[in-house]
């Protein structure tokens, strides 16, 4: 009964979905000119996934024989759903925001609400799949492999084909986050080094042969890339905890909480859909305000949603003990959950703060720009680097109380419920990118001024909900991974304690593995740091590559087409994007498959060195090596990156000096500001982002190949 309730509330969530989709498209999406750039846009954004997902496609195939010979079929499966879901959350999500963009231009010529309206219910339709089909995902396939295919919960093969299921979505979730970044950000930099920078036109100029790429490149990178990265933790946090609760516990009390995740996300699934509805703009016209009401009605409701959980299903007062003696009550699960909610309103709320045009951080970045372009970059890596700081401390809090409450279970339901929000943050981060291409559209069809006024006030918030979003898709992943940790862990010990005599794991005791005195845990924490330093170089060479390269394309077609800047002649836009499409698809390969190859070979090269003890602790200190470097580099770059691009926008408005001196767009100090956001750009929107799959794949795979050894 409960598993179809669960799967009731993940139909609830699409058809949410299905609802605000015709909402969205019965929108006026203006005149003909419109139409025509909403058009390119559209058939380049689905040019871009098409190819992508015929290159991931190959690539998953190879990984579903390889699931069926060294696992099961039913973990093949598991694979497959995880993928084909993951995917079908962002391509559906993206094809609804580039036909959203035009009607979002179009409403807002008649009011700043009605611009809101639109942009934001097709955010909350990627919102809402997101967080629909990774619920769906999980229970249906857990109710076939129990009630279905008669398998026991805790059997091996549901807990391998759930965990299969994650890492499908996992690897959907690179592809898209790296792939995506590249693109948008190849085309973003190029096309502003170019554009502003050497002929002098404004951003979004449609004299500029980039500009469309870049129109595209939001969609495949905030929308698509978004939607696929929250699905993938969304799902992982789950099956982890799943796979936490099928180990600590046994009997009826293991189904119960294996059952507990995704009663919390069946909960918030349609406290999310609530929130949706209070996203209406007050009477100081605030945006950020509106869409903040519906985020707090959205955590308000779904802290009565886990009382309710806690104190009608669970007992509030029934008391559990783990396999390793700790005990707590339904109570403290509850109070768990709260933290959960508080640590996802504490991140945002510093990520704002380090990212909002208001506040100390992009002031003192803008201030920096007044004496020069190095300046500029000096300040916005020190802000990047400050930027750390709280949320590693707000992290640390949250891991301290909540296992002070439930141990290493109360952490991951802490994470659950956090993650349980993504419906809703995801509907906020997927209003930027519409918003962004419904400025680019108006600006490009010469609409009226007030038009381009209403839009870019929508696009300036839009900027800060996707910093604030990529905050907590960074939060989120670094507390997933530590579950996820703890899954490799404790699966490790139940492999261990059940060890027929000749297996690999006989005489393991995971107790004593980690200490510092064996070199090869030293060795695996010091590889597993490297890996998303080196992950982040080999993105950002990638982003510079590609943006050369439409430098170079802009530049030559200015020069074979002079009437360009005359507006005689129409700009080859299609170039640029096919140009773009296979530079991302060519760069994003080898750096998404590091982190899925970086376990096995760890685990191999130790093995054939020392013992099969030694190198499950080298791969295990990998694994805490990537989470604690990946979280830092993840949130300097994202936090940073988001700072020096408000900074520059900033100027757009007049920005008042400390000596009260105003700087507008086009002064030395906008230009400077310029330098910067082309640095932050593939900071934030390329290598941070990609770096929140990266730490999870890399957990993922070594949780598969423990099921593997012991197959």
């Amino acid at each position: 009964m409960t598993e179809l309730v669960i799967i009731i509330c993940g139909l609830l969530s699409i058809a949410y979905g299905a609802w605000a989709i015709q909402s969205v498209m019965a929108a006026d999406a203006g005149n003909a000119r419109m139409q025509e750039i909403a058009g390119a846009i559209q058939e380049g954004a689905r040019a871009y996934l098409n190819r992508q997902y015929t290159t991931i496609a190959a690539v998953g195939a190879a990984v579903f024989v390889l699931a069926w010979v060294l696992l099961s079929g039913p973990a093949a499966f598991g694979f497959l759903i995880g993928a084909v879901l993951s995917g079908a959350a962002g391509y559906i999500g993206m094809m609804v925001s580039v036909r959203a963009n035009v009607r979002t231009a179009q409403a807002a010529s008649q009011s700043l609400a009605a611009g809101l309206e639109i942009a934001f219910r097709s955010g909350a339709v990627t919102g809402m799949l997101v967080a629909g089909l990774a619920l769906l995902g999980v229970a249906v396939y857990y109710t076939i492999l129990t009630s279905g295919l008669g398998h026991a919960p805790s059997d091996r093969v549901v807990i391998d084909s759930l965990v299969a299921l994650g890492f499908g979505a996992s690897l959907i979730s690179i592809f898209a986050r790296l792939g995506g970044g590249i693109f948008t950000k190849g085309a973003d930099v190029g096309g502003d080094l170019v554009g502003k920078v050497e002929a002098g036109i404004p951003e979004d100029d449609p004299r500029n042969p980039a500009t469309i790429a870049d129109n595209v490149g939001d969609n495949v990178g905030d929308c698509a890339g978004m939607a696929a990265d929250l699905f993938e933790t969304y799902a992982v946090t789950v099956v982890a905890t799943m796979v936490l609760a099928s180990i600590f516990f046994t009997g009826e009390v293991a189904i119960e909480l294996m059952l507990l995740p995704m009663v919390i996300g069946a909960a918030c699934v349609v406290t999310s859909i609530i929130g949706t509805f209070f996203v209406k703009l007050g009477t100081n016209n605030s945006i950020m305000g509106a869409l903040y009401r519906g985020f707090v009605a959205t955590a308000l409701l779904s802290a009565v949603a886990l009382f309710l959980i806690a104190f009608f299903w669970l007992g509030f007062d029934s008391t559990y003990t783990t396999t390793d003696g700790t005990t707590f009550t339904a109570r403290h699960l509850f109070y768990c959950g709260l933290v959960g909610l508080i640590v996802t309103g504490l991140i945002i709320w510093v990520t704002e703060y380090y990212t909002g045009t208001s506040f100390r951080p992009v002031r003192s970045i803008a201030q920096a720009s007044v004496t020069g372009h190095g300046t500029n970059v000096i300040q916005g890596l020190a802000v990047s680097l400050e930027a750390t700081a709280l949320p590693a401390l707000i992290i640390i809090a949250g891991i301290l109380v909540t296992h002070a409450l439930a141990g290493l279970f109360g952490i991951a339901i802490a994470v659950t419920t956090m993650l349980a929000l993504a419906g809703m943050v995801v509907a906020l981060d997927a209003f930027g990118p519409v918003t962004d291409n419904a400025g680019g559209i108006a600006e490009m069809a010469n609409l009226p001024e007030e038009v381009r006024s209403t839009t870019d006030a929508l696009d300036a918030v839009g900027n800060t909900t996707k910093a604030v979003t990529k905050g907590y898709a960074i939060g989120s992943a670094g507390l997933g991974a530590l579950v996820l940790f703890a899954a490799y862990m404790e699966d490790l010990r139940y492999f261990s304690l059940n060890a027929a005599e000749g297996s690999i794991f006989k005489g393991i005791d995971v107790d004593t593995l980690f200490t510092l005195s064996n070199p090869y845990v030293v060795s695996g924490l010091l590889f597993g740091g490297l890996l998303p330093y080196l992950f982040g170089g080999i993105s950002m060479t990638a982003v510079g590559r590609a943006a050369g390269a439409v430098v170079e394309e802009v530049r030559r077609q200015f020069k074979e087409k002079p009437g360009i800047m005359a507006g005689t002649e129409r700009p080859d836009y299609g170039r640029a994007v096919d140009m773009l499409t296979k530079a991302a698809i060519r760069e994003m390969i080898v750096p998404s498959l590091l982190p899925v190859l970086s376990p096995i070979v760890v685990f191999g090269v130790v093995w054939l060195v020392a013992t099969p003890s030694d190198a499950f602790a080298a791969l295990g200190a990998m694994l805490l090596g990537v989470i604690v470097t990946g979280l830092f580099v993840a949130i300097s770059m994202t936090a940073g990156g988001g700072a020096w691009d408000n900074a520059k926008k900033s100027f757009e408005d007049g920005f008042i000096d400390k000596d009260g001196v105003t700087h507008h767009k086009g002064s030395d100090a906008h230009k400077a500001s310029v330098t910067g956001d082309t640095v932050g750009d593939p900071y934030k929107d390329t290598a941070g982002p990609a770096v929140n799959p990266m730490i999870k794949i890399t957990n993922i795979v070594a949780l598969l190949l423990l099921a593997v050894m012991a197959h």
